[in-house]
């Protein structure tokens, strides 16, 4: 039994000569119905499958060659996924956020490993660190506690007054340098990042 069936070919009117040739085999000698709106033709870029899509190869020499890659719409759920486990309003202390994102990262990557993805994985890495960082910041909510933080991570009075006291929005203040060097990736790697 199979429910999708993807062929390959260098033209489209080979792909149209192969495809009379397997709905009538379908048809005629295993009874099964072909869905004439289903089937299509279309080049390897437009084409998606089980997550992965296709980009084209761009070594010298390797015209017509492709590559994995994941499709636009696994990237969008993978990004809600990461949203929904990492949002402030989670009662969750960090540490059940991080085995959450790990175990949701460990399985996604471990899917996704044949495609060509450590570009964005990288700049999925960096958006990813400021969620917690965001988490942290609200968790702490008012100024005279932000600043017994940031004197707890080693910042001078006078700074930890003045970002304790910042207009900066909380995504804002994630992405901003003091959060950067207080809660740092070796910091949230001893979380469990």
């Amino acid at each position: 039994y199979a429910d999708d069936c993807s062929i390959f070919l260098r033209s489209q009117r080979a792909a149209q000569r192969v495809l009379r040739s397997v709905a009538d085999f379908l048809e005629g000698r295993l009874r099964l119905l072909v869905n004439e709106e289903k089937t299509k033709f279309c080049r390897p870029l437009k084409f998606e499958l089980l997550g992965y899509a296709f980009v084209s190869s761009y070594r010298k020499g390797a015209r017509d060659k492709y590559n994995l890659r994941v499709a636009g719409k696994s990237w969008r759920r993978l990004k809600m996924k990461v949203k929904a486990i990492t949002r402030k309003s989670i009662p969750a202390s960090l540490r059940e956020r991080t085995e959450r994102l790990n175990s949701l990262m460990f399985g996604w990557i471990g899917y996704f490993r044949l495609g060509k993805i450590w570009g964005k994985l990288r700049e999925l890495d960096r958006w990813v660190r400021y969620r917690p960082r965001y988490c942290v910041w609200k968790a702490w909510k008012k100024p005279n506690r932000r600043m017994r933080a940031f004197r707890q991570l080693g910042i001078a009075a006078g700074m930890a007054y003045a970002w304790s006291r910042s207009r900066m929005g909380g995504w804002a203040i994630a992405q901003s340098s003091i959060m950067r060097t207080t809660l740092t990736v070796e910091r949230l790697q001893k979380r469990g990042y």
